[in-house]
């Protein structure tokens, strides 16, 4: 099986295609919605949006359940009112927070 050399026009799909690729590598993430929040402590593991502490990289990547430092995008001004098993009020925080003991 012999390769042919790519035509133009397939060298410049190329192109355009990594060109788009990196361009979207570079484009900032997206501004979180004005009706939702980030509430800290309620993700399941591996289940957060962002923000699992060192050692992870974002969503997807807590460790375990509830996890003080990884936050669930939910509806605005339900943060504190959704049960967290690691918290000290019992329920998610604004803010991530060290959490308490089982």
């Amino acid at each position: 099986m012999s390769l042919s050399k790519p035509t133009t026009s397939q060298a410049a799909a190329l192109a355009l295609a990594v060109g788009a690729a990196l361009a979207l590598a570079q484009a900032p993430a997206h501004a979180q919605p004005a009706d939702k929040e980030k509430c800290f402590g309620v993700a399941l593991k591996a289940k957060n949006d962002c923000a699992a502490g060192p050692g992870t990289t974002c969503a997807g990547t807590s460790t375990r359940d509830y996890q003080g430092n990884a936050w669930k995008l939910v509806a605005k001004g339900t943060c504190e009112k959704t049960e967290s098993k690691t918290s000290a009020s019992g329920f998610g925080q604004l803010k991530d927070f060290k959490e308490k003991k089982a």
